[in-house]
């Protein structure tokens, strides 16, 4: 049995731009991308803090370093600049890989520049 696990996230992004006749997908900046491991093409899923939308797209590479995160296309309707967003990428392991696997989690500032990376998330107290 295949398991899906999260493979990246970035968590709380600022939203810099929202291109509605942008051809589609979300320009993530490229430095944001190469740490996160979130390759270029791959399927995204993209949640809203401020407004709750959650859609999926799939993440281009925006220049290295410009703290871009661009939602294009229709999904420009479901997020604006300012908007905070959880952007995550999944993958696909068995039981034996799904053991020892442990997910990049990348969090960033305001200015989407990144503060620390992490390999758990922290339990949730009750």
């Amino acid at each position: 049995m295949l398991l899906n696990l999260l493979k990246a996230k970035i968590h709380r992004a600022t939203v810099t731009h929202a291109e509605l006749h942008y051809e589609g997908s979300c320009a993530i900046d490229g430095r944001l991308l190469d740490i996160s491991g979130i390759r270029e093409y791959e399927q995204v899923h993209i949640f809203n803090i401020n407004n709750g939308h959650r859609f999926v797209t799939y993440a281009i590479r925006g220049e290295e370093g410009s703290g871009v995160i661009s939602v294009n296309g229709a999904a420009a309707h479901l997020a604006q600049p300012g908007d905070l967003v959880i952007i995550c990428a999944y993958g696909q392991c068995d039981e034996a890989e799904a053991a020892k696997f442990k997910p990049t989690l990348v969090y960033v500032d305001r200015e989407n520049r990144l503060t620390h990376t992490n390999h758990s998330i922290p339990a949730q107290a009750a």
